[in-house]
């Protein structure tokens, strides 16, 4: 028998309708996570078990990603500038289906893309200039397997699961042939690390992402200290990616900085909620971001201008997300959001 729909209660609907951003996270081949910003805009459907969002086929390599291995999770990990003023943390956990083709999907996606963002500029002009942009999207849908909830947003202690348990940590894996050391200056990027809201992701024992809230970065000997008040951190060292990112209303405005490196928990004396944690290390070795003024103009003007820069990249991803899955791995997904910009 077919396995029913993740059901989810009220107060993490409400939370999943009404964010304006959240953190997805996708694996990497190597084991690894990539953390982004999108923008769901209450893509989800509680009868079905699926949440959702949109993105541009022209910006990004994650649906390349996505196709290859499907398991994601999406964090909700804040209020500012949504329609609810619900607290809490989610992170839904689940297998992504990238529709490429999903034109019957417009009017609704715009609809709650109109509802969070305001009005979709239309005219001559932004007809074309945006055309790419809005033409060469897709809808990416992910089946929630797991949901882990957070009565606050700074995640503190073990969350509520809804669904399957959480699975052990894996081992720790080989370490990366290049090595763990920091492969970038730790000082600089503890200050580009600043932005308000801030994620933490690793790959878990089923494979998928796990993310939890972080709190202040700052830089120690060699690597990142990152403070998170999360309880399931796995000790040992593992691939993982930290995102800072902050946004104003219509999430014009953004500033976004993502780091890739080696992660290290070491446990301490046992605390109320179980083994305490000192500060996270992290040895960034990839770091990226982008920055974009708080005015609506000039984010469309970008968003156009990446799209058609990135159109030969868009039908090298649309060719990959419309091939079959590999056998070993889960059902596809989709991603993203017009006029956000919200995107890595």
């Amino acid at each position: 028998m077919p396995t029913p729909p993740l059901a989810w209660p009220d107060e993490v609907d409400a939370i999943l309708t009404g964010d304006l951003t959240a953190g997805l996270a996708y694996v990497t081949p190597a084991g690894g996570t990539v953390l982004t910003a999108v923008a769901p805009v209450g893509l989800r459907d509680r009868e079905q078990g699926t949440v959702g969002f949109t993105t541009s086929l022209g910006l990004g390599r994650k649906l390349e990603r996505i196709a290859a291995d499907p398991r994601v999770a999406l964090a909700y990990h804040t209020r500012r500038h949504g329609l609810s003023d619900q607290a809490g943390l989610v992170v839904v956990q689940g297998t992504a289906v990238v529709e490429p083709d999903s034109e019957v999907h417009y009017e609704e996606v715009v609809a709650h893309v109109e509802e969070h963002m305001g009005p979709v500029r239309h005219g001559r002009f932004w007809d074309a200039w945006l055309d790419v942009y809005y033409t060469d999207r897709v809808v990416v849908t992910v089946t929630a397997e797991r949901i882990l909830h957070w009565p606050d947003e700074r995640g503190d202690g073990r969350p509520e699961i809804i669904g399957t348990p959480l699975p052990a940590a894996p081992e720790a894996p080989r370490p990366p042939a290049k090595g763990t050391a920091a492969r970038l200056d730790v000082a600089k990027e503890a200050k580009r690390l600043r932005p308000a809201h801030r994620l933490l992701a690793w790959r878990g024992g089923d494979g998928y992402p796990v993310v939890v809230a972080a709190d202040e970065v700052s830089a120690g000997a060699g690597v990142l200290l990152v403070g998170s008040p999360a309880s399931i951190l796995p000790p040992g060292g593992r691939r993982a990616a930290l995102l800072a990112h902050e946004y104003h209303a219509h999430l014009i405005g953004l500033r976004t900085r993502y780091d890739l490196g080696w992660m290290e928990a070491v446990a301490g004396p046992d605390g109320p909620s179980g083994p305490a944690l000192s500060p996270v290390r992290l040895a960034p070795h990839v770091a990226g971001g982008f920055f974009a003024p708080p005015n609506k103009t000039l984010l469309l003007l970008a968003n156009g201008y990446l799209a058609r820069r990135n159109l030969k990249r868009a039908r090298r991803a649309r060719a990959a997300v419309a091939a079959p899955a590999p056998a070993a791995a889960a059902p596809p997904t989709p991603s993203g959001s017009p006029q956000t910009g919200a995107e890595a």
